[in-house]
């Protein structure tokens, strides 16, 4: 991600990144002074096009987690989940212009703290693009990138903080007032939260806090706002019975949630892959294609560690259960993709996976419903992945990694809760029960997302 100042200068874009892979520091100057340099603009186009197909592939993400929450609920919730997921996106796409952008990355404007500190807050503004047809001169940064490419990309990343939380919050939530905490959290939560690492702010400045790509500040942010709603929102009616035992509610398409992971599988190499943020040099090329593997293993080690778990422990293969256990170690790769072997790649993911085994009995257990799991996913998954930051990457320090942790989840956490809470008390966030059990399609929407099988169907 776009970071004012990194441990391994990754901002520093013209520099040579390699040095990374390099065994010791005389290998990495001789490699330096030795590898050829793109002039000027050619670092500039070669990371704007970084950040552009990095951009489109995380924005499959949003199908990749349609797809998935809609082959996780029941056939009369598909319509719902589906126009839930074009909608959050939409609206985070304008929120993160009029506010989010600016407040994320002050850009030069005015924020509060100072270089000592950091920072604590952005700029309000809208964001602005580069004029048309632009020049070298005209560039708004010609050691970095595009303008436009830049807020495409950091945009892709928040709109995927709001799409974890449509998941856990299915069949039983209203729209509107879920949109309106998608707002709320694309346009301020995420983006001020975001600043703090990304935006030079003082987690980055004053802790020396690490996440590649977004462990704790995409993954875990998604993570805390759906267990603040879940907890505002309640349980789907019939889940959790007097007896404390636990009725399961399959989703209605396992082929359809098993296409949603691949494409996030797919989306997750630009997520990771992009946030190299550097494209110019054989180092930078070499480290984006080091990240690749890394974060391709990780999902492996995730499923392989839930799909022997699952065995041993229940006697047979849950496949839902395999899915997040890929998605929990591409959860855990990211907060560092680049420094890992292969080797230790696969046993973070494997390590993701395992969590995901156990932490989804352990919400049922304290009646909190996640419908798709995105709790024990992005949440649990992503603080072990900004853990397991200290395994491979000699810069980072214990408190510098726990410390933001908690602040992190603090801040989200107790800001999600009130926005819940304030929209619970003015529009209502949950269905009656009536409604609940019409399915949200018919009495939200009414239509059906699979009408030849609905109630209204002449084949009925």
């Amino acid at each position: 991600m776009r970071i004012v100042t990194s441990p391994f200068g990754r901002i520093a874009l013209a520099a040579a990144s390699g040095a990374a892979l390099l065994a010791t520091p005389a290998l990495a100057q001789e490699a330096a002074a030795a590898a050829p340099e793109l002039p000027r603009d050619g670092v500039w186009i070669m990371n704007t096009l970084l950040f552009l197909v990095s951009g489109f592939l995380v924005m499959f993400m949003a199908a990749g987690f349609c797809m998935l929450e809609a082959g996780l609920v029941r056939t009369k919730n598909v319509a719902m989940q589906c126009t839930k997921n074009i909608a959050l996106f939409a609206l985070a796409a304008v929120a993160y212009y009029l506010i989010g952008y600016n407040l994320m990355y002050p850009l030069g404007s005015w924020s509060i703290g100072s270089d000592e500190t950091g920072g604590y807050l952005g700029a309000f503004g809208v964001a602005v693009l580069e004029a048309v047809g632009i020049g070298a001169d005209g560039a708004d940064d010609i050691d970095y990138a595009s303008t436009g490419s830049d807020y495409f990309f950091q945009l892709m990343f928040c709109a995927t903080t709001a799409s974890i939380v449509s998941g856990t919050l299915a069949e039983r939530i209203k729209l509107w007032p879920f949109l309106v905490f998608t707002f709320v959290l694309t346009a301020l939560i995420y983006p001020i939260q975001a600043s703090w690492k990304w935006g030079g702010g003082f987690l980055d400045s004053q802790y020396g806090f690490l996440d590649f790509a977004g462990s704790t500040v995409v993954h875990s942010v998604g993570g805390w706002a759906a267990l603040a709603g879940a907890i505002i929102l309640g349980a789907r009616t019939g889940k959790y019975r007097a007896d404390g035992s636990v009725d399961p509610i399959p989703g209605s398409n396992l082929p359809l949630a098993t296409l949603g992971t691949f494409i996030l599988m797919l989306g997750w190499f630009g997520f990771n892959g992009g946030s190299q943020l550097a494209m110019g040099t054989i180092g930078d090329a070499a480290d984006v294609s080091r990240i690749f593997a890394n974060t391709n293993t990780a999902a492996a080690g995730g499923a392989i560690a839930a799909l022997i778990l699952t065995q041993v422990m229940y006697g047979k293969v849950d496949l839902t259960m395999v899915l997040n256990g890929a998605l929990a170690g591409l959860v855990s790769i990211t907060a560092e993709p680049l420094t890992p072997s292969l080797g230790v790649a696969t046993l973070i993911g494997a390590v993701g996976g395992v969590i995901v085994i156990f932490a989804v009995p352990l919400l049922d257990k304290l009646k909190i419903d996640d419908v798709v799991g995105a709790i024990p996913v992005h949440l649990f998954a992503g603080v072990w992945g900004t853990l397991a930051v200290l395994l491979t990457n000699p810069d980072a320090t214990l408190m510098g990694q726990i410390i933001p942790i908690i602040i992190v989840g603090v801040f989200v956490f107790g800001a999600s809760l009130v926005v819940w809470f304030i929209l619970n008390a003015t529009m209502g966030i949950r269905v009656s029960p009536e409604e609940e059990m019409e399915g949200l399609d018919s009495a939200e929407l009414g239509l059906e997302a699979y009408p030849e099988f609905g109630k209204g169907s002449r084949f009925a």
